[in-house]
């Protein structure tokens, strides 16, 4: 795959890109079909992590060591995030969890940026609070438009976790292998929860869940690594904000998921907070400030 991107044409980068993005957004809209078809959401959490694992020790040939200093960190925060998601998705529509998950994952490396003591520019600090007010009018109580508090917080606990593993990845030599060592380290603890809390799963519930975990996580992790180096980071990080739309397109066509007045004005403050907060501040005659960092 990478030496496939080795010099890759403007219009064939985007359309990958598209197409990682696409990847994560499928496994909101699986997880959601799934579990709303009655499959166990412990159950589809743990065929996702075996699935995703054996197809990334394939794709790496297993180069990155089991056994190294912070496994154990990214094994607990990789499982904190696929098992916080599929518990969500038992009540969250498929676009409502996105928002919820990419937003909650910002802001959690907002605040490890500000924990590490890296500068923060104003307009960061703007967008931050931009998204912040998105979420909190997503989840105020109010009716039957509130989300399930409960399942919406198994979400944040998700974006907490994928945000904390994100943070960690920054610091990873060959992020690729060494996401296939997390997986596959956490495939048992996940199976072994599965046999003690959960009931059998049904072909369906695992069928979706071995196309989450193997296609859409294991081949769409696979790309989206191959892609980063190709990537400003400001693209990267926008591009990641169309995956709540696209899975909310996806919840809508699929699912017959209603797109609420309520969802849309959330929407629009946390992804257009989120784009504010990437964007590099301009320092004196237009040039991007030297401590945008």
């Amino acid at each position: 795959m990478s030496a496939a991107l080795s010099r890759p044409h403007p219009g064939r980068l985007a359309a990958l890109l598209a197409l990682a993005m696409i990847a994560f957004a499928a496994n909101s809209v699986l997880n959601r079909i799934a579990v709303a078809g009655g499959t166990d959401p412990v159950a589809f959490g743990a065929v996702r992590l075996i699935s995703g694992a054996l197809l990334l020790m394939v794709l790496v040939r297993a180069r990155a060591p089991l056994i190294a200093p912070g496994r154990t960190r990214g094994v607990l925060t990789l499982s904190l995030y696929v098992f916080g998601f599929s518990l969500a998705y038992a009540a969250l529509d498929a676009g409502l969890g996105a928002l919820i998950l990419f937003g909650c994952v910002q802001i959690t490396m907002f605040a490890g940026a500000l924990l590490a003591r890296q500068p923060v520019p104003r307009l960061h600090w703007l967008g931050a609070a931009i998204a912040l007010l998105g979420l909190a009018v997503l989840l105020w109580p109010s009716g039957a438009a509130a989300p399930s508090l409960p399942h919406a917080l198994s979400m944040a606990a998700a974006g907490l976790g994928w945000g904390l593993y994100s943070l960690a990845g920054r610091r990873a030599a060959n992020p690729l292998p060494e996401t296939a060592a997390n997986f596959a380290l956490a495939a048992p603890p996940a199976l072994l929860l599965w046999l003690l809390l959960s009931p059998g799963i049904d072909p369906a519930g695992a069928v979706l869940a071995a196309l989450s975990g193997a296609l859409a996580s294991g081949l769409g992790y696979a790309l989206w690594y191959t892609l980063l180096p190709r990537l400003a980071a400001t693209t990267a990080g926008v591009a990641q904000l169309t995956v709540p739309v696209i899975a909310t397109a996806g919840g809508a066509l699929l699912l017959s998921e209603p797109v609420t007045a309520r969802f849309a004005l959330a929407a629009l403050l946390v992804l257009g907070g989120l784009a504010l907060s990437l964007r590099k501040p301009q320092g004196r005659g237009g040039r991007p400030s030297q401590t945008s960092g």
